[in-house]
């Protein structure tokens, strides 16, 4: 069973379509056009077009695309802020803000023309709110927190070891690094995510991290999943990611 998955966006279009062109080239290469694809989550926040980002995917969904999108904490934190600009997302550090430029979160409200929103006072941002589209609000907020497929779990950044999937909480879904990233247990499945940005997207055995710090410039990940397997998507072809 093949799937494809995309890590941590972060607000850069031209890498999304990118990430999407190497998935095409693959379908051609192997015959199946069938395959959905899974993007693991923080669409927004860093890069300068979140909010086109956001119209990509709703579009493509819209046209009746085999398109999967996880909500990531990136993506809970800018709902939550919609929702109540004065009132932070609880696992936020208390040392920074979701416009704070170290979250990103103003970036993405300049891509919908709010400008300079961490250097302007709260109450007037709050009352400019108006300008992001009610229908992506709407459709980020009924994104899934995670995705099955064949024996693989798709989740924005993981699972709480020992837990079964049914009873996992949100918080863990989108927040979790440890003991997550320390435990070399098998969890029943291959989990793949992103949230915590590394070098470049590793199969550690038990999980497949895919976040490779696009929000910091660096590339975008896409792999091709087969069972447990998996391949980075490359102009040149599938570069194999052996299990550590």
């Amino acid at each position: 069973m093949r799937t494809y998955a995309i890590g941590d966006i972060h607000g850069h279009l031209a890498k999304l379509r990118g990430a999407h062109a190497l998935i095409a080239a693959d379908r051609a290469a192997c015959g199946d056009q069938e395959a959905p694809i899974v993007h693991v989550g923080d669409l927004v926040d860093r890069g300068p077009e979140s909010a086109g980002v956001i119209d990509y995917l709703m579009s493509g969904q819209t046209r009746g695309e085999d398109w999967i999108v996880l909500r990531g904490n990136h993506d809970r934190m800018f709902l939550g802020f919609l929702d109540d600009p004065f009132t932070e997302d609880h696992l936020l550090s208390s040392e920074v803000s979701y416009l704070n430029p170290r979250v990103g979160g103003e970036a993405t409200l300049e891509s919908y023309g709010i400008a300079d929103a961490f250097s302007r006072p709260l109450a007037e941002i709050a009352s400019e709110l108006g300008a992001i589209p009610r229908a992506h609000r709407d459709w980020l907020a009924s994104q899934p927190a995670y995705f099955t497929r064949g024996e693989a779990i798709f989740v924005h950044a993981g699972l709480r070891p020992g837990i079964p999937l049914e009873d996992q909480v949100e918080d863990d879904l989108l927040w979790i690094r440890k003991p997550f990233l320390t435990d070399p247990r098998d969890h029943g499945a291959l989990v793949v995510h992103g949230h915590t940005n590394i070098e470049a997207a590793t199969h550690y055995g038990n999980r497949l991290n895919l976040d490779s710090g696009a929000g910091y410039g660096r590339p975008l990940s896409t792999v091709v999943i087969e069972g447990r397997d998996a391949w980075l998507l490359t102009p040149e072809g599938r570069a194999e990611l052996p299990r550590g």
